[in-house]
């Protein structure tokens, strides 16, 4: 009797694991120190990366993270948790790879990969038009509708140089120390 309790808890839990599905469009409003910009997601331009977004928007999770990676021309990137704690908690939760179905264009938004099915919290706007992404399985799920002129003003003085591996381990902390002047997103909120 016990190893039947054992499983439909296990059951139980596994199904309240799911990431929420999310609404076929939103909207989610970045408030950042250099002021908002508002995305647009549209669920079947990629339907696993738009729920991912979503749950981590309604969780809270973007809140306080820094733009870490700004390559004028070519994107802006963000989401490694500034509390390490967080970040360990959702590192190796992998959403499987949507295909590609919109081009990496000017403004839209899209999860950074390692590899196949390798997509966990990290996104990127695309700066400019990156089709050559396209091919490389990187699959937009929304795009900037106002305010791209905020994500084009982020600091971009540092580059590539802040080390992900220590965001990860050491958070805000260590940007703080290091790359004082990264711009950062206060509130990120899914808006009507």
């Amino acid at each position: 009797m016990k190893s039947i309790l054992s499983v439909a808890a296990l059951v139980v839990l596994a199904a309240c694991s799911h990431a929420p599905q999310a609404p076929a469009t939103f909207r989610v409003q970045i408030t950042t120190s250099k002021g908002p910009f508002t995305v647009e997601v549209h669920r079947d331009w990629a339907p696993n990366g738009a729920d991912r977004f979503y749950e981590l928007v309604k969780d809270g999770f973007y809140d306080g993270n820094r733009f870490f990676r700004i390559v004028p021309g070519f994107v802006v990137q963000w989401g490694i948790n500034g509390d390490p704690a967080v970040q360990m908690k959702w590192r190796n939760k992998t959403i499987s790879d949507d295909p590609v179905k919109q081009s990496n264009t000017l403004g839209t938004i899209t999860f950074a990969t390692s590899g196949p099915n390798t997509r966990t919290t990290q996104l990127f706007i695309n700066l400019g038009n990156n089709t050559s992404l396209d091919a490389q399985g990187f699959a937009p799920f929304g795009q900037v509708i106002s305010g791209l002129n905020v994500v084009e003003s982020l600091y971009s003085g540092y580059g590539e140089m802040p080390d992900q591996n220590q965001i990860q381990t050491q958070g805000n902390a260590y940007l703080q120390s290091q790359f004082p002047m990264l711009d950062y997103i206060q509130t990120a909120k899914i808006v009507q």
